[in-house]
């Protein structure tokens, strides 16, 4: 029988570790997170407010990838470290419920962008707390873990916190100054100290917030539809959403996850720090906002294609969410081809073509109805996945990283 001692203790993991059920439910909160995102979005579908709800996800993806690095060092199943993710996913849950209002508080109730910040203020200072303990006797962590709270913690929160007293674009661009500072101090701090004990588990961990960010993508389908009648047009629609959300996918796990992993495998100390910090911190961030991006769209075409009542099936997308529909795909590709830069040294013109015609296809859109655009994007979609599955896999080689280690 454990003791007391035992089950508060934080357990460190090993080489082979994989990811654990506690991680899968830890994740659970940022699928309703995800959510909110896409719906916050689309309540106002505006440049601005498509900016503030990237600003928002940049935020949530840095709540979620404190513990993606923290998981692959100490066990996530282990009582002390359970006991501080329920913790979390209580704190995020509130941050996702804030999420209709961080940009427009309603009258009464509490302030949402200021609890919005103090949540996330919360879940920044749990991570570090956390990280810590987790080896009390690691200097070369705890100076760096004292560099990321003076540089990319306490400015950010203090950023945001006076931008919450703010509103509209003000707001939003201070709280974009301060991802930036966030993102930049972690850029600056994360080439040593920290480790990755595991590179399965922690490539695992990211396809799967992918996979959750997909699952999104099919969810906007129906909610797209939710409360409209079902018809012919509708189910061609969801399907053809559907295939778009199926090619994502297939590009990512057949093309991208398994090199990315194999590269992460062959590294070790600092090389191997860094290349997770760019290639998963960093360059997953676009691939899981280009996600998003396009399940705003895809959620769009499908209520105009159900609502007969307010709209015709020839009328196409307006504004930004005609860009979001191609636009959110396009930044996915570019970020798939920016991973395989990085990962493998690899150039894939099939990418950055296709990138570039759906970043471009926005003003094509909204010239022809919904449902065609979003057949078209699944063609589009389909073929680029065709085109990638002939092209022969990028070799995994190690090569000797670049110095850039700050003094």
């Amino acid at each position: 029988m454990e003791t007391n001692s035992e089950r508060s203790r934080l357990v460190a993991t090993g080489g082979g570790h994989r990811v654990t059920p506690a991680e899968l439910f830890f994740d659970l909160v940022f699928v309703y997170a995800i959510t909110q995102v896409t719906a916050l979005i689309a309540a106002d579908p505006s440049w601005l407010r498509l900016l503030g709800g990237m600003v928002v996800m940049a935020l949530l993806w840095w709540c979620w990838c404190c513990f993606a690095w923290l998981g692959n060092v100490v066990r996530a199943d282990s009582g002390a470290m359970l006991t501080v993710l329920v913790s979390v996913m209580a704190v995020v849950l509130i941050v996702s419920l804030t999420l209709p209002e961080v940009y427009d508080d309603a009258p009464g109730g509490l302030p949402a962008p200021l609890v919005f910040v103090l949540c996330y203020g919360a879940v920044r200072a749990l991570h570090l707390v956390t990280y810590w303990l987790a080896d009390p006797t690691d200097q070369a962590l705890h100076r760096v873990l004292r560099r990321v709270a003076l540089l990319s913690v306490a400015p950010p929160f203090a950023l945001l916190l006076v931008g919450a007293a703010f509103t509209g674009m003000a707001q939003i661009m201070i709280w974009l100054a301060a991802v930036a500072i966030d993102y930049l101090g972690v850029f600056l701090t994360g080439k040593s100290g920290w480790r990755v004990a595991s590179p399965g588990h922690f490539a695992e961990r990211h396809g799967l917030i992918v996979i959750i960010a997909l699952g999104e993508s099919i969810v906007a389908l129906g909610v797209g539809v939710s409360g409209l009648p079902l018809s012919t047009p509708v189910v061609a629609a969801a399907t053809l959403g559907l295939l778009v959300s199926a090619g994502l996918w297939r590009l990512y796990f057949r093309q991208l996850a398994e090199t990315t992993e194999q590269r992460l495998s062959a590294l070790t100390g600092d090389d191997r720090t860094r290349l997770a910090r760019d290639a998963y911190t960093f360059l997953h961030l676009p691939l899981v906002a280009g996600v998003v991006i396009t399940a705003l769209g895809m959620k769009t075409a499908l209520h105009q294609v159900a609502d007969t009542g307010h709209y015709d099936l020839a009328e196409p997308l307006h504004g930004v969410v005609a860009w979001a529909l191609p636009g959110g795909v396009g930044v996915f590709l570019l970020a798939s081809a920016a991973l395989l830069f990085r990962t493998a040294n690899h150039r894939s013109p099939v990418l950055l073509v296709g990138a570039a015609v759906c970043l471009a296809a926005g003003p094509a859109v909204a010239l022809v109805p919904s449902l065609v655009a979003l057949a078209l994007l699944a063609v589009l979609v389909t073929a680029l996945v065709l085109v990638q599955d002939t092209v022969a896999q990028p070799r995994v080689t190690v090569m000797a990283a670049p110095s850039d280690e700050i003094s």
